[in-house]
């Protein structure tokens, strides 16, 4: 019998702001997971009326972001000030279903991704590559 799958090692429940498609600010919340078996990854599920959402956004992207524009393709990161002075992470994301742009407080992202450091520091990130072929591989 296989075990069941553990915990993240790192979570965090992160209200995203953002306006609705009449223009109306709303709020919503986010779980960021960090598992040291995946230490290049943060899964990011939108808790949304219609559902949850899984993105999978690389960590050092975050990082990144946090001080500059980063980001090709389908997630875009920039740091800026929301309407109140705060800092934020202005997050865009690209799907062919649509477009979603959201602000995290960075002080909320810095509390999660130091957790995440204490985890796995950065440039410490090991992968078992046998674990990887063979969860690739068809099973016999």
């Amino acid at each position: 019998m296989t075990p069941p799958p553990l915990a993240p090692a790192v979570t965090a429940d992160i209200a995203l702001h953002c306006d609705d498609e009449l223009g109306r600010p709303m709020v919503f919340m986010a779980t960021f997971a960090y598992d040291a078996d995946d230490p290049y990854a943060v899964q990011v599920t939108f808790h949304v009326p219609s559902g949850e959402v899984l993105w999978v956004v690389s960590r050092s992207l975050l990082t990144r972001g946090l001080g500059e524009p980063a980001g090709e393709g389908d997630v875009r990161l920039r740091p800026d000030v929301d309407d109140d002075g705060r800092a934020v992470l202005r997050m865009v994301f690209h799907s062919p279903e649509g477009l979603l742009r959201v602000d995290a407080r960075v002080s909320e992202l810095l509390s999660f991704l130091g957790r995440t450091w204490l985890t796995v520091r950065p440039g410490e990130e090991v992968v078992d590559v046998d674990d990887l072929v063979a969860s690739l591989l068809p099973r016999p």
